[in-house]
């Protein structure tokens, strides 16, 4: 792959994966600000964590890189805090269902471009899998907390994974 191929994928993987972090912590937070003091408040307060980890590690590798955010960040905080609080005020089960859904297309995504690199990229390749498996940890801990007994839960998985394939293919553009 020449030089500017590369860059570009590197730009699209670094700038679809910061939005998709960006708005992982946000839906944690709009969770959080419904649930907090619920016995389901740690559980969530830990997977915002380590989306904030994650993020971190995002925004480092942007600077890194020279490789800007996504234009939309500002509407994908907005419409991650929406999506944590709706599912929250829904319930706690709500909420699980939400982590289910967003979790699994998110893990799915993560080792779809781990795939795509090279032994020049090895260590964003095992970074990519490391907070693929955070988020497969996290779908498991939305199936452990009963999401999939949520009231409306297909249709609910259903639309939020359609957001989420969405905002990827957006946010790998633009």
């Amino acid at each position: 792959m020449n030089k500017d191929t590369n860059k570009k994928k590197l730009d699209s993987i670094l700038r679809v994966d910061h939005a998709g972090e960006t708005a992982a912590a946000k839906i944690y937070d709009g969770q959080l600000a419904i649930l907090k003091n619920t016995p389901v408040g740690p559980t969530i307060q830990h997977m915002k964590d380590q989306e904030e980890e994650h993020l971190d590690t995002f925004n480092r590798l942007l600077v890194e890189n020279d490789t800007r955010p996504t234009a939309l960040l500002p509407l994908w905080n907005v419409m991650g805090y929406g999506l944590g609080v709706a599912s929250a005020l829904m319930g706690e089960k709500a909420a699980m269902a939400c982590t289910i859904a967003v979790e699994e297309v998110i893990g799915e995504h993560y080792a779809k471009q781990a795939e795509t690199l090279d032994k020049n990229d090895n260590k964003l390749k095992s970074t990519l899998e490391k907070f693929r498996d955070d988020e497969l940890d996290h779908l498991e801990t939305g199936v452990q907390h009963d999401g999939e007994n949520a009231p409306g839960y297909e249709i609910m998985k259903t639309i939020v994974q359609f957001g989420c394939r969405t905002a990827i293919k957006i946010s790998e553009k633009i």
